[in-house]
């Protein structure tokens, strides 16, 4: 974070010093809410969760060098700033810090690719400056600050991922860090169940176009062109809005789309300005549109389309558990993509897995798709068969009965019933992987998070070294 003394800090989030010997004294070093992670210099913040505390480890996060605790009471001997509301107030840190710092705030929204993308815009404007971005998905009211408040002094731009899981999340996050660039990825299906419908999802992300400042100010809509839902956000926004992907009227195209024998892809990037080619170093023809999204974004920020081709083809997966391909030494291939599911990014990985995997044995082994509603059955049954209809010669179905909906559908779309099998847990798929898998086999591993089917990734992989991470 950018110093600030605790007097500053007390006055951002309207709070009260109690304790502090030295209100002149600076924070200098991360804000984080657990106290195994602070540094010196630092400041905790103490949640009062429904299992844990956070006061209760505020002595402990000063003896470990935090400065003060950001905290809803008093501890005795413990130098705070005590506010009525920790989330509110760390929101209004964050929103003070980046507002001072003034950097380019870049926020991302979409039912599909948003940490994907955020990894990408990342590292193509680290090119031109600077840049924080969140580890992982923090795209939430409490991690979307924290993300915030990892600037320096020297940071010129700031990608916040937000995530929604209802109508009025995103205008929250977009007001606690006012982004000067808003992108929209997609509507699709994740989270279905709890927003009730498309339409309903789409009126979410939408919350971010509308807290764009106008266009004379130097607000940009980033909007998938290819996206019925997402283009007609442009009629919610006063900023300037460019448009991207393979549409006609597209102001950032992919042509000549292709997928390369290692099922990555290969398209020719065209703007305004000049065209070149990419070759993305990312799985799965899905990534196009997220590379073009960070194409237009690092172009609105000045980077020359030469550059944006060769830092897009450069650029890798900076978050873990999401298309992680690593071929073990015996040749066997494992793609861990566990880390979330939903039916557009289950479709996605397992289109990706029929690229990769042409000419060897393919293995889909998913689990649930979590808060699709009313909607599971059928959703789960659609990609049971979409595995069978791209020839992936076997799916496992983990889990429950959500699992085995995917695998029913599976078997009613095959021919002879051999193309999928359901298992009960992840040790008895890890179990019937180890017994039957050879060398050319290609591993896809999907499910949403609380399946933690990243366990049988884990086991394929273990003791597999010198195996080759791509």
């Amino acid at each position: 974070m950018i110093p600030l003394t605790l007097a500053e800090v007390a006055h951002a989030v309207g709070g009260s010093t109690y304790d502090i010997p030295d209100p002149q004294a600076l924070v200098t070093g991360p804000v984080v809410i657990d106290s195994r992670k602070v540094e010196p210099g630092g400041l905790f913040v103490a949640f009062a969760g429904e299992h844990v505390d956070g006061h209760d480890y505020a002595a402990r996060a000063v003896q470990a060098g935090a400065v003060a605790v950001l905290a809803a009471r008093r501890v005795d001997g413990v130098p705070a700033i005590v506010v009525d509301d920790v989330q509110a107030a760390l929101g209004a840190l964050a929103k003070h810090v980046v507002e001072r710092l003034g950097a380019t705030t870049v926020g991302l929204t979409g039912s599909v690719g948003k940490t994907s993308t955020k990894d990408l815009i990342a590292q193509l404007l680290q090119r031109l400056g600077p840049t924080v971005w969140p580890p992982g998905n923090l795209n939430n009211e409490i991690g979307l600050p924290l993300t915030a408040l990892l600037v320096a002094e020297d940071t010129r731009h700031v990608v916040l991922e937000m995530g929604a899981r209802g109508i009025g999340h995103i205008s929250y996050l977009a007001a606690l860090t006012p982004p000067r660039i808003g992108v929209v990825l997609n509507v699709g299906t994740a989270h279905i169940g709890e927003f009730g419908g498309r339409e309903q999802i789409a009126q979410a992300k939408g919350e971010l176009v509308e807290a764009l400042p106008e266009a004379e100010a130097g607000g940009v809509a980033v909007l998938n062109a290819d996206d019925p839902l997402v283009r007609a956000m442009a009629s919610r926004t006063k900023a300037r809005v460019v448009l991207f992907g393979e549409a006609e009227d597209a102001d950032v195209q992919a042509r000549d789309v292709r997928l390369n024998k290692r099922g990555q892809a290969v398209f020719t990037l065209v703007t305004p300005t000049g065209c070149s080619e990419v070759t993305l170093r990312l799985y799965g023809e899905h990534h196009v549109s997220n590379a073009l999204a960070a194409a237009a974004v690092a172009r609105e920020l000045g980077m020359p389309v030469a550059e944006i081709a060769t830092a897009l083809s450069e650029a890798g997966t900076l978050s873990r558990w999401r298309m992680e391909v690593t071929e073990r030494p015996d040749g066997v291939t494992v793609v861990n993509d566990a880390y979330n599911a939903n039916p557009d990014s289950m479709r996605a990985a397992l289109r990706a897995l029929a690229a990769m995997g042409r000419g060897h044995r393919t293995w889909a082994v998913l689990g649930e798709m979590a808060e699709l509603g009313g909607e599971s059955l059928a959703e789960h049954d659609a990609v049971g068969r979409l595995a069978v209809r791209l020839n992936v010669s076997k799916l496992v179905a983990v889990g429950g009965p959500a699992a085995a909906w995917l695998q029913m559908g599976a078997y009613n779309e095959g021919s002879w019933g051999e193309e999928s099998v359901h298992v009960s847990d992840a040790e008895a798929a890890i179990d019937l992987l180890r017994s039957e898998l050879r060398p050319g086999d290609v591993v896809l591993v999907k499910a949403s998070r609380s399946a933690g089917l990243e366990r049988v990734a884990a086991a394929l992989l273990d003791g597999a070294e010198g195996g080759v991470t791509a």
